[in-house]
């Protein structure tokens, strides 16, 4: 065993390999800028498909620079949890329920209920 042991090379820590002859591929620096005038810039292939929008690190959306805004109109509604708590349930069931919830939660805590 002794015979096969690795001397002086941490294993996994480093690869054999070296990057000599190695090209990158052809990279494009895009501008993206939000609509406060802050610039975000990406790197992508040459060959990448270049999204019209992206995400800045503070969260907001930033367009492409001398491209196109994306047309909104196209674009879904965003459903909320109670857009599609609506779909399934009337107002009224969900306040029957909520009721319910709060009686059982009520009797769990000892209290009176009302009525």
């Amino acid at each position: 065993m002794s015979d096969r042991s690795l001397r002086g090379m941490r294993l996994g820590a480093q690869s054999m390999e070296s990057e000599a002859g190695v090209e990158p591929a052809p990279r494009q620096r895009v501008e993206y800028r939000c609509e406060d005038g802050e610039q975000v810039f990406v790197i992508f292939a040459t060959d990448a498909e270049i999204p019209p929008t992206w995400t800045s690190k503070t969260g907001r959306v930033a367009f492409l620079v001398d491209g196109e805004k994306p047309d909104a109109s196209d674009a879904k509604p965003v459903r909320t949890h109670w857009d599609m708590l609506l779909e399934r349930r009337s107002v009224e069931e969900l306040e029957e329920t909520l009721e319910g919830q709060l009686k059982k939660l009520r009797a769990r805590r000892g209290e009176k209920t009302s009525a």
